[in-house]
Formats: C-alpha cells, structure tokens, sequence
C-alpha cells in the first residue's frame, strides 16, 4: 500500500482499527497521550508519533478516533496548519453535526479534504474489521478514501455532504437506545409473567418484535453467546458512549424542531442509568430496569 497514513486516539476503537492498517500493509504514524496506548501501538506494528503534529506530517490521510467534539477541533488547530496540503481528514469520532461542520470548513480552509465518517459496530467490528462507516463529505474525498476505509469496515456508506455522516450516527444509535429500552422492559415483564429467556428469544426473533438489539446483542445471558450479557457486561459499547450519542441526538431533535419523545425519554433514561454504569455496556440497562421495577401480584 503506498497510502501514508497518521491515526491519533488509540483507544478501545481506535487501536483495533490503527492495527488492521497496519496488517494490510500501511505505513502507520500513530499517537495518543496514554503510554499504554502507545506500547499497544507499537506492538501491532506502528510507528509512534512524539507529539500529535508529527503524526499528520507528510502523511496521505490523517485519520482522528476522539471522544467528543471539543477535541476534533482543538487537534485540528494544531494539525491542519502542519499537514501537507491536499491530505484527506477522516474524522471517525462520533460528535455533534455542528462540530462536524466547523471541522471541515477549518480543514477546507486550510487546504485540506475532510469527511466525517463516525462508526457502528463497537469494539469487536473494529478488531475484525467489520465496522460500518457513515460517511460525509465531497464525493471525490469519498472515492479517494474509500479504500483505507474498507480495510477497518465491512461496510461503507457515503450519506451525503459534510456532517451527514455524523446526522447518519446519531439517528442509528438514536433507534438502538430506543430498541434497547423497549427489548429490555419486554424481557423483565416476560420474567414477571413466567417467561424464560431463551422462551422468549425463540418467539421474538422471529416474530414481529424482531431486532438486532434482540438477535445480535440480546441483553440478558444465554441466548446469544457472543452478547456482553454473558461477559458480565464488560462493554463492547459502553454506557457512557451510548450517553453521549443520545444527548447528541437529542440536541439534534431539538434543535430541528422534532417532536422526538422517545428520543428526549432514552436520553434522560441512559444519563441517569451513566451515573452509576458508565463502565458497563449500555445492554445493562436491563438489570436497571429490573433494580426498579416494583414486586407485584402475577
């Protein structure tokens, strides 16, 4: 591969995704602050950067895995006036729709190609490989960037103009925090009414209650292996995370004037449910829901 490729925030996602750079053959320039993450790199074969500038210099893409909005911008102050003009900015960051856009107009200004391009898939589509990336941005920037991009996904999409990719994000995570509250209560009544679990797995996977929330990360242990149910909800997508996308969504919804009570009610609902269980997957939500769920007759 001839594409030279700087990756700064090498944390849970990041990290795996940097590594499949590195094993289909990209010269990867990798920083973080955290001197784990940067052993970590090392080991999978990247070459670590000193300091954040030198990670975007002379490097063909310069791809960005950060927290929140506020970051993307202050690193882009830093980075877009050292990095060769013309090299492509991918944002994969998960961050409000406003951010995203003054993102890209500092990287155009600047002389560069931005896309956003935010993840689904959580940490074990990042290690395989399998991500879903929503991608906004010049149709041009996409073509060129589509390549790095299948490498750490399994599907891309490009949604639209800037920002788009990020509006793509949270209307997806948006839906799942709402399917995942919804899962959740049904499996506590059904506990209530005599139902087991793997009962009421064989029934509503396929049936009209049917969803990836239920068939792909079912959140109570047994009936999907490979869910963080039956890893004492060690996360794949963590409470936290899943807190801050609903609070994006919901800014979103009101900031656009949308009658989103379901998505003003799940983000309140995921805010509280942080306070206690940032550091466990957001499919715990169920074990809330069944904490608070008062003992009645049957």
């Amino acid at each position: 591969m001839t594409k030279k490729i700087g990756f700064l925030g090498l944390g849970h996602m990041g990290a795996p995704m940097a590594a499949n750079l590195v094993r289909a053959g990209y010269d990867v320039l990798a920083y973080d602050p955290v001197p784990a993450a940067q052993d970590r790199a090392r080991t999978d074969g990247a070459t670590v950067a000193a300091t954040a500038a030198q990670a975007a210099l002379e490097r063909d893409v310069v791809i960005t895995m950060l927290p929140n909005g506020r970051l993307v911008l202050d690193l882009y102050a830093e980075l877009l006036p050292v990095a060769t003009p013309g090299t492509l900015f991918l944002d994969c960051s998960t961050i409000d729709v406003a951010d995203a856009k003054a993102a890209a107009a500092q990287a155009i200004a600047a002389g560069h190609r931005p896309l956003d391009a935010p993840v689904s898939g959580g940490v074990s589509g990042a290690t395989a490989g399998t991500l879903t990336f929503m991608v906004g941005g010049a149709a041009a920037d996409f073509a060129d960037a589509s390549e790095v991009l299948a490498v750490m996904g399994g599907k891309v999409v490009h949604c639209g103009d800037a920002g788009v990719g990020q509006a793509a994000k949270i209307c997806n995570n948006m839906l799942l925090g709402i399917s995942m509250i919804g899962l959740s209560e049904a499996i506590v009544l059904g506990e209530r009414l005599g139902l087991s679990h793997q009962s009421f797995f064989d029934v509503v996977s396929t049936a009209s209650g049917q969803s990836w929330a239920l068939t792909s990360y079912c959140p109570v242990p047994g009936p999907v292996p490979t869910s963080p149910a039956n890893n004492d909800y060690e996360p794949g997508f963590a409470t936290a995370l899943m807190s801050k996308d609903l609070t994006l969504a919901a800014n979103a919804l009101r900031a656009n004037g949308i009658d989103g009570q379901l998505g003003e009610l799940v983000a309140a609902i995921y805010e509280r449910f942080n306070q206690t269980a940032a550091g466990q997957d957001f499919s715990a939500i169920v074990t809330d829901i069944r904490d608070r769920s008062q003992e009645g007759s049957k």
